[in-house]
């Protein structure tokens, strides 16, 4: 297929509440999407960057200026043989910039899989039906308010609960959590918030029954996890240090996790989260699908992903209510009562855009063609 047109549409999503790590508080997504037109077949992507560089370096204005500049004219007019084409053309075109790359690559999966009158799932070979839905908390300054939310979304259903942690936010906050619901699937991500000087209080965070401890140390620091996580009995989980499978293998080599959260937006797409889903496979190593508060269009993407087989966790792939008033998708993400969330059945993404929500809070468009 030959791509025509490159459809940037950057809309203005406001959260439910304000979402706090360790690194920032976001209030409302600026969100740039990807609409691919390849001869009246239509791809959507999303692109996970934030406003501002908290997660990664990337934020939604670069993913918008490259993939304008640089990225974008590299796949205009090209004919594609099938969607694998894509990674090595945007990597030829600039170094980096994978949340950027993503939105474009996903896209185009999108569209192969709608030309072929295929779901998702089934182009990336994953085993459709519905996946485990867990639930991530923003850090709270009222740990009594923390545990009145962790109550709600136990009754709703979700299969895990993620505490967001920071130091001088953490050990209280955990214990009291883990008194008041002592048998749940409970997980903390510290988003990278920790140093060498906070050795012991991560280990006595081994005290506490979770099922793994997410990227306590900044995204460079493989052997400081390594030696962090010879001294725990829990598993560490690496998020942001998951950069590509190249550095996934020399994770998993050196010992410095026992779980890995892929997110496809970090990896720069699909063909990259594969194969560290493969990696991870190979030795054992259980892997979920991590969030970066998406609308309907990436937890499409993202459900997908998360039915390939070694995806065992439950992942970030909450209902819509989750995080917003109102979706860009009809219908939104429901929470079945098992905890899951059905995957789309449809071509493609399997979701229909509500165009018309999605003029209202549509703050920009370029056409790159």
């Amino acid at each position: 297929m030959r791509l025509e047109r490159i459809r940037l549409q950057l809309i203005r999503l406001p959260l439910r509440e304000p979402f706090r790590i360790a690194s920032g508080v976001t209030h409302e997504r600026r969100i740039l999407l990807t609409r691919l037109d390849f001869g009246g077949v239509e791809g959507i992507g999303e692109c996970v960057a934030g406003e501002a560089p908290f997660y990664s370096a990337e934020t939604v204005d670069t993913a918008r200026l490259v993939i304008e500049r640089h990225v974008g004219p590299a796949l205009l007019g090209r004919e594609l043989a099938g969607p694998e084409d894509v990674a090595p053309l945007l990597d030829s075109a600039a170094r980096g910039h994978a949340m950027a790359k993503a939105a474009l690559e996903m896209a185009t999966w999108d569209a192969f899989a709608r030309a072929a009158g295929v779901s998702m799932t089934d182009a990336l070979g994953g085993r459709g039906g519905s996946v485990l839905a867990g639930v991530s908390l923003g850090i709270q300054d009222d740990t009594a308010a923390l545990l009145d939310r962790v109550a709600d979304y136990l009754d709703q259903g979700y299969a895990r609960i993620k505490l967001k942690i920071a130091p001088g936010r953490d050990l209280d906050v955990v214990a009291a959590v883990r008194v008041q619901f002592p048998g749940i699937s409970l997980t903390v991500d510290a988003n990278a918030a920790y140093s060498v000087r906070d050795l012991n209080r991560l280990r006595a965070l081994d005290d506490f029954g979770l099922d793994y401890i997410e990227q306590p140390f900044p995204p460079d620091a493989l052997l400081l996890h390594a030696e962090l996580q010879a001294h725990l009995d829990t598993a560490l989980c690496l998020d942001e240090t998951i950069t590509s499978p190249e550095r996934c293998r020399d994770a998993l080599k050196l010992g410095a996790c026992r779980v890995v959260n892929i997110k496809p937006g970090r990896l720069g797409g699909y063909v990259r989260s594969v194969e560290v889903h493969d990696a991870c496979a190979e030795v054992d190593v259980p892997v979920w699908c991590g969030g970066m508060l998406e609308s309907g269009i990436g937890r499409a993407h993202n459900l997908a992903l998360a039915t390939l087989p070694n995806m065992t966790l439950p992942g970030d792939t909450s209902a819509s209510d989750r995080y917003w008033v109102r979706d860009v998708v009809d219908p939104p993400f429901t929470l079945n009562e098992d905890g899951s969330v059905d995957v789309p059945t449809g071509p493609g993404i399997g979701v229909t855009l509500d165009e018309d929500f999605l003029h209202s809070i549509e703050e920009d468009r370029l056409d790159l063609r």
